[in-house]
Parts: structure tokens; C-alpha cells; sequence
């Protein structure tokens, strides 16, 4: 832990149904997570329940454990593992008496942090406002209140709350505007770069879009082992052979993406929903992998690019590992005993969805991509200018 990082403690609800090693990976993203945002996670605590406390999200036993041990170790924040209602925050606020963050809002601070262009810092302003609003009962103290003026106030009985609220409504007004005004550019610019195909990576946060990105477009677009390393889509033009297409590279998805992040984002992700394909980057060596995919599936569907041609890459290859069972080992196997060849003969080689394995980072199989790729936009371009296909 680096000197003056503060220090916080994670907190996660195991439910019925649930495996307390499902919960151990959302933790480790989790921690991630904070790690991303400058906060190191020095204690975690679960609880088993039906379902979290509607007051306070776990039960007032684990939360006076949780309150001792913060005030023990002189904990700077607590982090929990799901959405908090305004409530739950409230009664929290009162117990445990240090910053409360809950996901939806490490991960907006994440937003926050690494948005770069007057375009992502609107949209991530915009998504904490919306999360903001319906909590700012006993809040209002945080807020940074830059009032002045004649018209700034209510009358004398007007409560500082009622006043916030509005000054949070009238900020997600003018926002919204902002971005829409951005918007119709950026679709201006789209609808300039002409008929060229377009091509999509997707993927879960932190799989090495932006480090496929590079090696395709030979490019130098940021790339770092650290979640949300990209906010702003990165649009370039790439020549296989004779054969041009376009090629963006968008925000990482994740579980539980905050639905503000989502809505505000939309726009960005127009580069994914107007894509002739998509390529949907997998992390093949992360141990919760298929998830991930179901995670980005979702997502894509949310957004309204769940009908998009996809090619799966299965990057990491070089970072892949399992435990090699014995001979005469004979309890049944998991997917920790799977090989990179048992993977291959899998679901994956059942699927109706073009795939490959590589490395980008290593090179490795780097070749067989690009043909395969190329034979795809090919198929695309063909389909597009039948009387053109002289150029390949």
C-alpha cells in the first residue's frame, strides 16, 4: 500500500443459491475496482443472506464487526458490492461515519478520473447527477454550492435540500443539452466517413481491446492493466490488402454497469451499433470468462447491438493456466482441470460463432487473425459493392 492511498474495507452479501467462490471473484473485481480509483482494500467482510437488509444492507451484527474494525484500523471508506438505496446509504452514514461508496459510485468515480475529453467528462457528469439526485437527503453538506446572485434562493423557508435538488436538475437539463449538441457532430461525422465498413471491439473491461487496437491499426492508443482504461472511442481507418474499413475501439463493459453510465453512454456506443461487425475480445484467461461474455451479451442487447455479426477472440492465450489432473484422479473434473484444449473442443467449438485464439501482447497467432478478419470485411464489402470486388 503506497503512503497517504487510503484505506478501505469491502463488503459483499452471499445470497441463497450462491457459492461463497462466485463471490470471492465479484470481491477480487471488486477490489480491482478500487484499486483503479487509488483505494487500497485492506479487509473484506460477507455475509450469507436471503436477501440484504432494506435498512442497512447487512445485518446490524455484521455492521457493528464492520464499525469495530473501522474504527480499530482507522479505515478511511467502506465499498459494498451492489447498488445502495438512498436509504441503506443513509442509515450507514449514520453507523459507520467514514465515506460510504457502493459500486454504482466507485465506478462513476473511476469515469470521473479517467475522462479526458470535454465530451466523456459531460457524459460521466451527467450519470453522477442522476445517481446523485435521489440521494442527496443528508447530503447536501458535500455539495459544492457556487450560489450568488438575485433568483439563486428560495424564500426563508425553503430547505437546503429543495434548493440542491433543483441546482441537480437544472445541471442534468443543461447537460443533456450539452450533449446533444455533441451528439448531432458526432453524427456528422459519422455520416462524412462514408460507406466504408465498419468494425466494433467489445468486450469486458480490461481483456486488451486497446492492445488489439494497436497491433491492427498500428496505433498508440492508451492501454494500461487497469479497468475503464478507455472512455472516449478511438475511430481508425485500417487497409488490409488493398481492402479499407474502419475500425473503433469502445468503453469496456462490466457487471452491474451503472444504468446511468449506460444511458449516458449511449451515444459513445453508436460506433457499436452501427458496426458491420463486432469483435468481441474475451479475456480467455480469466477464471469467471464465461461470464464475462454473458455480461457483454447483455449489454450489447441493452443497447440495441444484440444482432450484430460477432467474431469471438479469445485473447490471453499466453497468460492461460490450469491444473492438470492426475491418471488416477478420479473425482469428477472442474473448470480450473479444463486445457486450453479441452476449452477449444468445448461449447466454444460448438457455437455457430466465428472464433480464434491469440495473444496480442505475445503475437501470438496474430497472422491467422488478420486473414480471418480480412475474409470477413471482404465478405461485407462484397455484399456492399458487388461491381467492386477488382480492388482484392
Amino acid at each position: 500500500m503506497q503512503k497517504n492511498e487510503y484505506k478501505a474495507v469491502l463488503i459483499a452479501v452471499i445470497r441463497d443459491q450462491q457459492e461463497e467462490r462466485q463471490v470471492t471473484e465479484y470481491l477480487d473485481e471488486l477490489e480491482f475496482l478500487a484499486e483503479t480509483a487509488g483505494i487500497a482494500s485492506v479487509k473484506r467482510f460477507t455475509q450469507r443472506m436471503a436477501n440484504p437488509s432494506a435498512k442497512t444492507f447487512i445485518g446490524e451484527g455484521k455492521l457493528a464487526e464492520v464499525a469495530a474494525y473501522i474504527e480499530e484500523y482507522e479505515i478511511d471508506c467502506v465499498i459494498f458490492d451492489d447498488e445502495l438505496s438512498p436509504s441503506q446509504l443513509r442509515n450507514l452514514d449514520r453507523t459507520l461515519k467514514i465515506k460510504i461508496y457502493d459500486r454504482t459510485s466507485l465506478i462513476l468515480d473511476i469515469f470521473a478520473q479517467r475522462a479526458t475529453t470535454a465530451y466523456a467528462k459531460a457524459q460521466v457528469e451527467l450519470a453522477q447527477c442522476q445517481y446523485l439526485l435521489p440521494r442527496l437527503a443528508g447530503m447536501w453538506t458535500h455539495l459544492e454550492r457556487q450560489r450568488g446572485g438575485t433568483g439563486t434562493r428560495g424564500g426563508a423557508g425553503e430547505r437546503e435540500i429543495e434548493t440542491d435538488r433543483r441546482v441537480i436538475r437544472n445541471k442534468i437539463s443543461r447537460l443533456k443539452e450539452q450533449l446533444k449538441k455533441i451528439d448531432r457532430q458526432m453524427a456528422v461525422q459519422r455520416s462524412n466517413r462514408g460507406s466504408l465498413v465498419r468494425v466494433a471491439l467489445v468486450g469486458y473491461t480490461n481483456v486488451g481491446k486497446s492492445t488489439l487496437m494497436n497491433l491492427i491499426s498500428k496505433s498508440e492508443v492508451f492501454a494500461e492493466n487497469k479497468l475503464f482504461a478507455t472512455l472516449d472511442t478511438t475511430v481508425r481507418k485500417v487497409v488490409f490488402d488493398n481492402l479499407p474499413f474502419l475500425l473503433s475501439d469502445t468503453v469496456g463493459f462490466i457487471r452491474k454497469l451503472p444504468h446511468q453510465l449506460v444511458e449516458s453512454f449511449k451515444s459513445t456506443l453508436d460506433e457499436v451499433r452501427e458496426a458491420d461487425l463486432l469483435l468481441h475480445v474475451v479475456d480467455i484467461s480469466h477464471p469467471n470468462f464465461e461470464e464475462q461474455i454473458d455480461v457483454v451479451k447483455q449489454t450489447l442487447l441493452d443497447i440495441g447491438a444484440g444482432d450484430k455479426p460477432v467474431f469471438l477472440i479469445f485473447n490471453k492465450i499466453d497468460a492461460y493456466t490450469y491444473i492438470r489432473k492426475e491418471e488416477d484422479d478420479l473425482t469428477p473434473a472442474t473448470k480450473e482441470n479444463r486445457s486450453l484444449d479441452d476449452l477449444k473442443q468445448s461449447w466454444i467449438a460448438r457455437n455457430n460463432t466465428p472464433c480464434i485464439f491469440l495473444s496480442a501482447r505475445e503475437r501470438i497467432n496474430i497472422d491467422k487473425f488478420r486473414h480471418d478478419l480480412y475474409g470477413m470485411v471482404r465478405e461485407i464489402h462484397a455484399g456492399r459493392y458487388p461491381f467492386n470486388n477488382f480492388l482484392y
